[in-house]
Parts: C-alpha cells; structure tokens; sequence
C-alpha cells in the first residue's frame, strides 16, 4: 500500500519544506521530498498547504477518555491510548502515579501485552512514583508513598521488561542505589516529587538521573529560610546542562512566562513538553481515578485547592499554548512534542522525525493548529479524517 501526501508544508530535521510530499509504504515513511507530483499506483491525500509534522511522543500520560492507566485493565488502556491518539498522539509511555505493587505489576502485564501487538502505539510504562518526598506529595496518593525499597523494585524490573521510566526523589534514602540500578537496566531515572537541592541534584545526576518530572510542579525553586537565601530543585537543574526536563505545557500547570523561559534556558533539546493528563481529558467526563481530585478552571487539582493534581490537555492543547501563549516557533514546539521525548526515552531511531525509514507518524494541523489528521504507523487514526 503506497500513499502519498501532497501539497504540504512539511517539518524535516533541516527546517521547513513547502510543497513537499510524504510517501508511506504500509507503516513506514518511504520517503520525504520537495517535489509533489503524484506517484503512479499511490493512494493520494492533498493536504491543502496544510502543516505536516510528526507525531506527538507521550512520556508522561495518566489517563484518557474517561479511563485511568491505574485500572490496569486492557479495556481502560485502549479507550486512554485511542482518546489521545485522536488529538496529535502516536506513541505513548502509560504512567501510573504513586501505586502499589499489585496495581502496578497489573499494568505491567497490560503494557507489555500490548507492545507485543504490531505496529502497537504503547511504547513502555512509567511509573511516577511511589519513592517520593511526602512533603511534596501534591496530587500522589498519600498511602502508597515511602522510600525507595530494593525489596520491591529489584524483583518488579527482573520480572517485568516494560518499565521504560521511573521517577523518584533523589534525597530519599536508598535513591542513589535505585537510580543506579533502574539506569543499569535500561530504565529512565527522573527527579520528581522532591525537595532536592543542588548537591542532591548533582549527585542524583552523577547516580543516573538524567530527566526531571513536570518541571517546577512539586519542587521548590528560589528560597528563603531565615534571612539566607537557597537554590531549588528548579535552579539545581538549570545548573546542569545535559539534564532534560518535561513541562505540562497546558498554560495553567506552569505560565507562558515561565515556559518560554525553560525554553530560552533548556531549549528544545533537552526540553519536552507533556500532557500529564488524568482520565478526565479528551472525554466528558468530571471524574478522576482519585477521588479527591476535582476539576476547575481547565485543570485537575486537590478538592481542598491545596495542588494541582494533572491536566485534561491534550497533544494538539500542548502546540496551541506554546505558539499562541509562550509565542514559540512552531517548529521548535514540535520538536519538543516528537523528537525531543523520543530522544530521551531512546526511540530517535524510529521515532520522532519524518525521514525515510522512520515508522509513519504523522499530523496534519490546519493554520490555527487543529488537527485535521493523525496517521500512526502509516494507519489514518479513527475520527481524525478532517482533511477530506
């Protein structure tokens, strides 16, 4: 099966191609070029000058569609996965928040079933959590937090080989172990939930914490304590050059100020942007698996107001809010959605970019940013056929 996209300006790693052309052979990008005249035998799609760009990358993904990654079911991961997939998403890391080790080893199972599957969108499971500071607890389940336990977490990474992330907070004791040993398996160490300050953060870095979780949600930035003044977690990690960072770019977890300024200082190559969604986006639904989280103001939070507790955004909300509010180019917002995130959760090789060989992940986004059409694996996702 041969299909061509024409008429298109297409985002390439040189920079913008106008009135290119995108050919897919059944799930692979055959190639990308600046000449559209219409292939013989090739199905064609006319994307009306339209940008093509490719798929959004999700590491840091509760929930969608109503239904929550913590139910662990294959009925809950689908509906999650599908209501992403339909707003820009083609590949995605299901995360769980701080959980037990039944729930988590339930969406293990889940996960790694579905990897299994051709051409399957679900590329790993990161677990947010449980090894956090409960000081900085914000919308975790208080109950299943505690210190990183080698009792635990060395039997779940021998038995299970689809945990791709964990996120921890450095200054627990036992972190520096843990992240040495996630790192050794090929696991993404990250900071989060933390208190960290920068000797922490340097010694996390130096142990294999290479990532930080929702940057500045749940962790201090600039402080006081008396009259003497402190870095945070925030500054630590602006201090450390090759650490990457993720922002919930949804405009309400963090302002445009302050995401334009991680992008001035991290830039888009160590910068990645995420939904960290709940259940509740992409759906009409008011719940969350947690039953303290309510929604208000366009954002999930603590009933008591007390934190946010994740967002209801999704990939295309994500491109909007960096254009139209942060007011950052298009091309770099991109990359920080598709080959930033895939850089850093080690699938640049078939993720991330559209180039020949890739695996065919492609949006279609109209001038005003909306998806008109979402391809994963050379596959046109259910209900997202706007261009015809």
């Amino acid at each position: 099966m041969l299909t061509q996209i024409i008429n298109a300006r297409i985002l390439t790693p040189q920079g913008w191609l106008k009135d290119g052309s995108v050919l897919i052979r059944d799930n692979k990008i055959l190639e990308v070029t600046n000449c559209d005249l219409a292939i013989i035998g090739a199905k064609l799609i006319d994307a009306k000058g339209m940008y093509i760009v490719p798929g959004g990358v999700e590491i840091h993904a509760h929930g969608g569609g109503g239904r929550d990654f913590m139910e662990g079911t294959e009925e809950a991961f689908r509906t999650a996965v599908k209501a992403h997939m339909q707003h820009g998403t083609t590949s995605i890391f299901p995360t769980l928040s701080s959980s037990t080790i039944p729930m988590i080893r339930a969406a293990a199972e889940t996960t790694g079933k579905m990897m299994a599957e051709p051409d399957s969108p679900v590329l790993g499971l990161h677990l947010e959590g449980h090894y956090f500071n409960m000081e900085m607890a914000g919308g975790q389940i208080p109950e299943n937090i505690k210190n990183p336990d080698p009792e635990e977490y060395i039997p779940l990474l021998e038995e299970t080989h689809c945990i791709k992330r964990w996120d921890a907070a450095p200054e627990l004791p036992g972190a520096m172990q843990f992240g040495k040993y996630i790192t050794a398996k090929g696991v993404l160490a990250s900071v989060g939930h933390t208190q960290a300050e920068f000797e922490d953060i340097q010694t996390a870095y130096e142990a294999g914490y290479t990532h930080a979780t929702h940057f500045y949600n749940a962790m201090p930035g600039f402080h006081k304590r008396k009259e003497y003044k402190y870095e945070g977690t925030v500054e630590s990690i602006y201090l450390i050059d090759d650490m990457t960072v993720e922002v919930v770019a949804d405009g309400i977890h963090v302002p445009p100020t302050i995401l334009r300024l991680v992008y001035k200082i991290k830039g888009v190559e160590r910068t990645c942007l995420i939904t960290d969604a709940l259940a509740c986006a992409a759906s009409d639904s008011q719940t969350a698996f947690d039953p303290r989280v309510i929604i208000e103001d366009g954002v999930c939070k603590l009933a008591d107001r007390s934190a946010l507790a994740g967002s209801v955004a999704t990939m295309d909300r994500l491109i909007r809010t960096m254009v139209q509010k942060a007011e950052i180019p298009l091309a770099d917002v991109i990359r920080m959605i598709s080959e930033t995130p895939a850089r850093i959760m080690g699938v640049l090789d078939r993720k991330g970019t559209l180039e020949r060989g890739k695996d065919a992940d492609i949006i279609a986004l109209d001038r005003d940013l909306n998806v008109r059409a979402v391809w994963a694996m050379g596959q046109l996702v259910e209900g997202t056929n706007k261009l015809f």
